[in-house]
């Protein structure tokens, strides 16, 4: 798997994670309760070890302490509660939540009487605010309760023990927040990393049924031009035989003979597509046809009663590379079944010819022309394929006709860059 590089910067646009006003679940619900009593029971575990000899061991401490009954009681307890137990509203309203925890804090810890109340539910608020709301939000709620730990008064006579214990409280509380939006970023890399993943993969399905599509024109685009060009000489051959039959028997089962040689050519031409797309590497393939077969679509179009001037003087085989001099095949042979079967033409002119640059064919007919707009929506694939197939490598396209006007098909399709 190729390297994902994710750009989450600091800054107010970062995005945003699930919205906490979705219905919520239970096991959502279980785990805010979870942090409410564990923020509980770890204030209480502190107001019990602070009143232990275990944490006064230094004799200065001892005697700043003897004015004060070191046993929690239950006013203690129930100040602590109210510093904790409002964390379980504290996704659901981060902002109250703060607020009201903050609050309990500060109008309590004046009164504990020589203990220091927990500052784990404000610090866990300040959390919960700064991975829950933006960078502004969470920088406003470290400010406030910072200084709310400042401000606060503490029950110690000892200055220095109590500049201790609002430093800590103040350093705890930037800890939370910096945590509190740390956890934001690691929430919105998810979202941006799962939002690249489902791109990428819809992106590689969109390919997949881009390339299938591709592939299905193309198989078409090669069925129309076996069968139409066949089917076609196939249906002349046959008129053919069938009014030479009765008067002249030899040329009527001439006329079949190339009926079977046209058929048996086309048959062996759809087998190898066939084997080519069932992956059938022993599959046998007609030789590529290019414009070396240009003489059997003289012959076809001569055989349909309609006169025929090539000119290829100035076209260079062995310069064209082999895809371009297949193309320029192709749409010269659909062109010659066009006319053939729908401009009722008497004459033809191919022209084909090449430069260092550019390959060019053109075929002309003085059929009965049409309207090239009408042709475009008009049912059948054949000026479709042939614009396909030059569009494909880079080449143009063109349909000069008129009813009544003839009809003119130009393919120019450039060689640089078609040599590799």
């Amino acid at each position: 798997m190729t390297n994902m590089k994710l750009d989450i910067p600091f800054r107010e646009d970062i995005p945003e994670p699930p919205e906490v006003d979705e219905e919520r679940t239970a096991k959502d619900w279980a785990i805010d309760v979870a942090v409410a009593v564990a923020a509980f029971v770890f204030g209480c575990a502190q107001l019990v070890l602070a009143s232990t000899s275990v944490v006064f061991v230094d004799n200065l401490f001892r005697e700043m302490m003897q004015q004060v009954d070191l046993v929690p009681g239950f006013y203690s307890y129930v100040a602590l509660a109210f510093t904790t137990l409002p964390l379980v509203l504290r996704r659901v309203a981060p902002w109250p939540t703060l607020i009201i925890v903050t609050a309990c804090f500060l109008f309590t810890a004046g009164y504990m009487y020589g203990f220091s109340l927990s500052a784990v539910g404000p610090v866990i608020a300040v959390f919960t605010v700064a991975s829950e709301r933006p960078r502004r939000e969470a920088v406003l709620a470290v400010v406030v309760v910072s200084v709310a730990m400042v401000l606060v008064s503490t029950p110690y006579q000892s200055s220095t023990l109590a500049f201790i214990m609002k430093g800590m409280n103040v350093v705890l509380v930037v800890a939370g927040g910096l945590a509190g939006f740390a956890m934001r970023v690691y929430s919105a890399y998810l979202v941006e990393t799962r939002r690249r993943l489902d791109e990428a993969e819809r992106g590689r399905e969109e390919l997949a049924a881009r390339r299938v599509a591709e592939e299905r024109v193309s198989i078409a685009r090669d069925v129309h031009d076996i069968t139409a060009h066949s089917l076609s000489a196939v249906a002349i051959q046959a008129a053919a035989a069938e009014r030479l039959v009765d008067i002249d028997p030899a040329a009527a089962k001439e006329a079949i003979g190339d009926i079977r040689a046209v058929s048996k050519s086309a048959l062996e031409e759809i087998r190898a597509m066939i084997g080519v797309l069932r992956g059938d590497e022993e599959a046998e393939k007609a030789p590529a046809e290019g414009t070396e077969r240009m003489g059997d679509l003289v012959d076809y179009l001569e055989r349909a009663g309609i006169r025929v001037t090539l000119s290829r003087r100035g076209y260079d085989r062995a310069a064209v590379p082999t895809f371009v001099d297949m193309t320029l095949f192709q749409v010269v042979r659909e062109a010659a079944t066009n006319t053939v079967r729908h401009a009722q033409a008497h004459a033809v002119t191919i022209l084909l010819r090449s430069t260092a640059s550019q390959a060019y064919a053109e075929f002309s007919d003085d059929g009965v022309g049409m309207d090239t707009d009408a042709a475009k929506r008009a049912e059948g694939h054949g000026l479709q394929g042939m614009a396909e197939r030059v569009g494909a490598i880079g080449g143009t396209f063109k349909v000069r006709s008129a009813p009544g006007d003839g009809c003119t098909v130009v393919a120019e399709i450039p060689l640089e860059g078609n040599h590799g």
